[in-house]
């Protein structure tokens, strides 16, 4: 199944929509006391058991999927997704792969298998809106800023001329 999958991605008809930088707001109010907070708090643990919080990545393009081993097209799309991250500058864009696998062990050796290296992560507590999605694969791309640049729930081909040069955009 995930075979056939992969071969639909290939066709081009699921590409992701492209990320956007947020519009300015018309008027932003100024005061010295004010402090600019992450909005995406969600604690997260590395395969070894370490606490990480996506508010580290602060100042990054970050690109956010949630997957899980045995699901067929999150597994469909996870070679577009590493060719691209492979492609991208690590100083200005993160990878966040969250397995949702309740295994942990099952996930890192599919991954170990095809021989992915981008950064695997596991929920530490319930996932917080943007990425409580009811379906999966779901990607969410962040601006620097941390505001939602795009969003996408389901399988898609992320691995495009288009969609690499919006996150380089995004990331200036």
């Amino acid at each position: 199944m995930g075979g056939i999958q992969r071969g639909l991605l290939a066709t081009g008809l699921w590409k992701a929509d492209v990320p956007a930088p947020a519009a300015a707001p018309v008027a932003t109010p100024v005061s010295s006391t004010s402090s600019s907070v992450y909005p995406h708090n969600l604690p997260l643990l590395t395969p070894d058991g370490k606490h990480v919080n996506l508010s580290d990545l602060k100042g990054k393009v970050v690109f956010v999927n949630l997957w899980a081993s045995w699901c067929p097209p999150c597994v469909a799309e996870m070679p577009g997704i590493h060719a691209l991250y492979k492609k991208m500058d690590p100083k200005k864009v993160a990878f966040v792969m969250i397995s949702l696998d309740e295994n942990p062990a099952k996930a890192q050796a599919m991954l170990k298998r095809q021989g992915y290296t981008f950064p695997v992560y596991f929920p530490a507590g319930p996932l917080v809106p943007p990425f409580d999605s009811n379906s999966i694969p779901s990607t969410v791309i962040l601006g620097p800023d941390g505001q939602v640049a795009a969003r996408h729930d389901g399988m898609a081909e992320y691995d495009t001329p288009e969609f690499k040069a919006a996150l380089e955009k995004l990331a200036r």
